[in-house]
């Protein structure tokens, strides 16, 4: 399914159209999507990917959610944190939302995400807090990161 290498800057503009797109669990679309149907809809929409999985509940369980993003993409050390990478992140103790990391219109870091406290797709600086909660970095298959 792979094609021409994609940029990160294009996993992040693509993320970015689906800025203000209703939250909904196991969205796959326009209309809605949760945190890993945004993932999943920008890998579709680059053609990196066609791979989906909805095998999971509102609360997935950590463990599963490693290993499906494992065996889709690349685990990255955290020192990788860029633009175009996806992180995995925890609210409490167990990591169970995903975000496609971004640069920040106003310098630094952000990340584009699913946020079901929002109700829709938002961006926001990647913070204190949020860079707190990160626990992995995954690389999108076929996008060519900076080495």
């Amino acid at each position: 399914m792979m094609g021409e290498p994609v940029t990160p800057a294009e996993v992040v503009a693509t993320a970015r159209s689906y800025i203000g797109t209703r939250w909904h669990h196991q969205g796959r679309n326009r209309a809605g999507l949760d945190c890993a149907g945004l993932v999943v809809c920008v890998a579709h929409d680059l053609e990196l990917s066609d791979f989906d999985s909805r095998d999971y509940g509102r609360l997935p369980n950590a463990d599963e959610m490693r290993q499906v993003m494992r065996g889709q993409c690349a685990e990255l050390p955290t020192a990788a944190l860029a633009p175009g990478v996806v992180a995995l992140l925890r609210f409490e103790r167990e990591p169970q939302h995903l975000a496609i990391v971004a640069d920040y219109l106003h310098g630094g870091l952000s990340i584009v995400h699913a946020l079901m406290q929002s109700r829709r797709v938002v961006e926001h600086r990647l913070d204190d807090l949020w860079h707190s909660r990160i626990v992995a970095l995954y690389a999108l298959p076929g996008v060519e990161y900076a080495p």
